[in-house]
């Protein structure tokens, strides 16, 4: 395992987090199948692991500022802006909706940046107990075991992963026709519902590309890192990187990145 005081912070805190939601996922079998008592446990989850992330950090780096899902606010979580050029992007559920209706798929997810450059990653899969780190520069790990992308190199062949617009988005109306016409140019697509999760897995080699169109940068931040230290590629559709301006962003192993961007573009302009 990669051997980082910072990262071993970015791994208690997910760790913290990810037993929190351990034990809510066995409270939430035994409550009555009702959407609004599952929202509302979701929620409350989703702040006590946001607690246990924060009190982490703040313990290791009480001058670092935390940036996050501003529904699941906690105390000590935001810190004078420009107070210190450290900011830690989390999410403590990525895929609130997945774990709401005990649907195994969904992570913790914490990255540091510095400035502009994200140098450090986490994305933990409690339900399979699965972490995937990432430092910059030093290579990406799943439980300790260097990853890479896939070696795949047509997008006939490929998986892809996607995140659907939320029904009341106003880019629903154009991702719709850019998913349609992506089911004819790959092997296959996947919409599994928590974002840094599904990078994370491209950067296993589980997935071969993956795209969004609306992301905060706690959906993000992690998983790209993950995505680079692998060897993959990320962008946003005009092939920069200015992907959270834009709020889209493409990543796929190096054999299909263009192709998967060229896809994507056409449908968008189809």
């Amino acid at each position: 395992m990669i051997n980082d005081p910072i990262l071993a912070v970015a791994i208690r805190a997910a760790q913290r987090a990810g037993s929190v939601i351990v034990d809510a996922a066995r409270d939430l079998k035994r409550l009555p199948a009702h959407a609004r008592g599952q929202r509302d446990f979701a929620t409350a989850t989703n702040i006590e692991a946001r607690s246990a992330i924060v009190a982490t950090i703040n313990a290791a780096f009480p001058g670092h500022a935390i940036l996050g899902d501003e529904s699941a606010e906690a105390p000590g979580g935001r810190p004078a802006p420009g107070a210190n050029p450290y900011q830690w992007i989390i999410d403590p559920i990525d895929g609130t909706m997945n774990f709401a209706h005990g649907y195994p798929y969904y992570a913790v997810s914490i990255a540091l940046a510095h400035g502009t450059e994200i140098t450090h990653a986490a994305v933990l899969d409690p339900t399979h107990d699965e972490l995937f780190l990432a430092m910059k520069g030093k290579g990406a790990q799943l439980n300790g075991a260097p990853i890479s992308v896939s070696a795949c190199t047509g997008l006939q062949h490929a998986l892809i992963g996607t995140v659907f617009p939320a029904r009341s988005s106003p880019k629903l109306d154009g991702y719709l026709p850019v998913f349609n016409a992506m089911i004819g140019r790959c092997a296959g697509l996947r919409r599994a519902g928590a974002c840094a999760l599904d990078l994370a897995q491209l950067a296993a080699g589980r997935l071969d590309g993956f795209w969004v169109t609306t992301l905060k940068p706690w959906d993000v931040a992690a998983g790209v890192l993950l995505v680079r230290e692998a060897g993959g590629r990320v962008g946003d559709f005009a092939g920069g990187n200015d992907f959270l301006r834009t709020n889209e962003v493409i990543a796929a192993t190096p054999g299909i990145f263009n192709a998967l961007r060229e896809a994507l573009t056409t449908g968008v302009n189809a």
